[in-house]
C-alpha cells in the first residue's frame, strides 16, 4: 500500500518524487555534524542519496570530517544499491556512541562517487545541520536520513510503514 504523499510547497522536495533505485547528486550546501560540542564535519562537496520514501542521507568526504574521533566497529550490512557498509563508532571527549557513521568502502558502480565518504545518522548528534537548519533524524531506528523543511514525506520508518 502506497502512501498519501504530502504536496510539497514551492521550494520543497517530496520523497516520494525521489526515484528507485536511489540517484545520487552532488551538493553544495553546507554541511555539518557537531557531536558532544565538537564540529565533527563540515563541508560543501557532499553527496546526497535520494530514494523514494526517505529524506537525503548525506555522504561527506573524508577529508572534511575529524577521522581522529571515529572507530571502526565490527558490524556491516549489504545495500542492494550501494554494496556493504562498514560502520563506525564516534568518540569525542569521553563521550562514545556505537555505530554512528558508515561508510561504503567498495560501492557498486553507479555509486563510486560516495566510496568512502562517511554518513552520519543525525540521532545521537548534537546537531546535524543543513545550511544552517538542524536536521531532524529520519524515523526508526535503522534509517539515516536527515529531514529538514525543504523535504516532505511521509517518511518510510514512520509507523505503519513496514510494508513499504
Amino acid at each position: 500500500m502506497r502512501p498519501q504523499p504530502i504536496q510539497p510547497e514551492p521550494g520543497q522536495e517530496s520523497v516520494w518524487d525521489y526515484p528507485r533505485p536511489p540517484r545520487l547528486e552532488e551538493t553544495a550546501r553546507h554541511i555539518q555534524v557537531i557531536f558532544n560540542g565538537s564540529t565533527i564535519a563540515d563541508t560543501r562537496r557532499a553527496w546526497r542519496v535520494l530514494e523514494t520514501s526517505h529524506p537525503p542521507v548525506y555522504y561527506i568526504p573524508p577529508e572534511d570530517v575529524r577521522t581522529e574521533y571515529l572507530r571502526p566497529e565490527d558490524g556491516h550490512s549489504w545495500c542492494e544499491w550501494k554494496g556493504e557498509a562498514r560502520y563506525y563508532a564516534l568518540e569525542v571527549n569521553g563521550r562514545r556512541v556505537a555505530n554512528a557513521a558508515w561508510t561504503y568502502p567498495n560501492p557498486t558502480r553507479d555509486f563510486a562517487p560516495i566510496r568512502d565518504y562517511i554518513a552520519f545518522y543525525p540521532a545521537p548528534m548534537d546537531a546535524c545541520l543543513v545550511d544552517g537548519e538542524q536536521a531532524r533524524p529520519q524515523p526508526g531506528r535503522f534509517y539515516g536520513g536527515w529531514i529538514t523543511n525543504d523535504v516532505v514525506g511521509p517518511f518510510k520508518g514512520e509507523p505503519g510503514t513496514t510494508g513499504w
